[in-house]
Formats: C-alpha cells, structure tokens, sequence
C-alpha cells in the first residue's frame, strides 16, 4: 500500500510540473500578448522617414512658421511609404503645454486626413493654399480646421509632425478631432514616421 500511495503522489507532482509555466515561458507569453495588441499606430513599425527642408530633426523651427512670424505651416516630405497605402494622414502636437517643467496636456496643432496615397509631400503654407485634391484638415485645440503654429507660453516646446500610411480612405469624419481621427485610424496605419523640432518664443524663459 505505501509503495501505491508513493507512485500515487510522484505521479501528481509531476503532472503538476507539466501545467504550470516556467517564470521563463510566463514572461514569453506576456510579451507576445503586449506585442500583438492593436492601438491603431503604436504597433507599426515608424519607418516612415519625415523631413522638411526648413528645419532639422530636433532642431528649431524657423518663426516664420509659428505666432510670432507668418504662422503658416513648414514645408514637409516624408519617403518610404508602402505601396498599400490608401491615403496619408497628419498629426501635429505638442506633449509640453503649457510648460515643458510640469506639462498638463497635449496640445494640437494641425489634423489632416486623405492626403492621396501617393503624395510623398506638403508644399509651404498648404494649409491655407495648397492642399491635396481630396485632403481634409480636422480641428486643432484653437477649434480651427487649419495649421496653427507653435506659441509657448514658456520654455522650449517639442513639436511632433506626425504621417500615417492607411490602408484605406477615412469615411464618416465632420469636423475631425485628433482623438476621432485616431479612432478612425485604428486598425488601418501600416506605417507610420515623425519629425520632431522645437520653438521656445522670444523673451520667455
């Protein structure tokens, strides 16, 4: 009886074993989940490369395109682009307002959607002259479908343009907000890039 109730118990403790992950395969399966999930952007590779010819990646932007200068929007270009790509879209905002020391929110320059597929880039001052045929711009903070330029109120802001390569063309949109935007994108950015540069206004600190 006690050799049965032995093999009894060593056969349970390694079926048990078996079942339960190891802390190894545990962190796998977490990740692959992690990886997997769908936001609509953030789980496309940005190998979209974005640039302007008025301004370096992490550099100044010029005050011509900002509230102290002209307030038009800088001439942009992005290449790499994949072939499925259905239309293009763009997102300007700044994650440091009001002060870049204790940010609150992220403020919105500029939404624009149904940039035509093929367009590789926006010429100066599109926003209000040149747009696309078929480009829609969507509401920025000022409540304004247009390009609005950097204007801090302090310290030196980071300013992201941001292109989306969709699948398809957005439908259903009116007086577009980035947060519509975004959940109409979701499910449809196949690739996606960014160009970052910074305005800090004059006599500000």
């Amino acid at each position: 009886m006690r050799a049965q109730a032995f093999c009894v118990l060593l056969f349970l403790s390694l079926a048990c074993k078996r079942e339960t992950p190891s802390v190894s395969d545990s962190s796998t399966v977490v990740a692959s989940s992690t990886a997997s999930t769908d936001t609509g952007s953030g789980s496309n590779p940005m190998t979209l490369k974005v640039t302007s010819s008025a301004f370096q990646q992490g550099a100044s932007i010029p005050a011509k395109y900002t509230c102290e200068g002209q307030d038009i929007s800088p001439p942009l270009a992005w290449a790499g682009a994949p072939g499925s790509a259905k239309s293009i879209a763009l997102i300007v905002d700044d994650p440091d307002a009001p002060d870049p020391a204790k940010p609150q929110r992220v403020y919105v320059h500029w939404v624009l959607y149904n940039i035509p597929g093929g367009t590789s880039s926006l010429a100066e001052n599109a926003s209000k002259s040149s747009l696309p045929k078929g480009a829609v711009q969507g509401k920025n903070d000022w409540g304004k479908p247009e390009y609005g330029g950097p204007c801090p109120p302090i310290g030196r802001h980071r300013y992201f343009f941001k292109v989306y390569a969709l699948d398809a063309e957005l439908t259903g949109l009116s007086g577009a907000t980035k947060a519509d935007l975004e959940r109409a994108m979701k499910g449809h950015v196949v690739d996606s890039g960014e160009l970052m540069g910074t305005y800090q206004k004059s006599g500000t600190k």
